[in-house]
């Protein structure tokens, strides 16, 4: 849901749904979270707020790429857990 505030005046909802479609267009690794517009008679001054995609962990273990051990059975789970785990120090 990307909030949108409107100052100076109103805007029909197709043309606030085209300022969305290009703030999600112009970062498209982002995430959209807010669009600022700021109404000067013809003119308008857009504002786009962005966060970044929440992030998940994806590791290689035991030769394959999990981001989680909920769908391991107990063999693959040990495996994972006996496994020696190296450091950078």
């Amino acid at each position: 849901m990307v909030k949108v505030n409107v100052q100076g005046g109103t805007l029909q909802q197709e043309e606030i749904n085209a300022y969305i479609a290009r703030g999600k267009k112009q970062a498209p690794d982002k995430l959209l979270t807010e669009v600022d517009i700021k109404l000067d008679g013809e003119w308008a001054d857009i504002s786009y707020h962005y966060t970044n995609p929440s992030f998940e962990r994806i590791r290689r273990i035991t030769g394959y790429l999990v981001g989680t051990l909920d769908r391991f059975n107990n063999a693959k789970r040990a495996e994972e857990r006996d496994r020696v785990k190296h450091s950078l120090t």
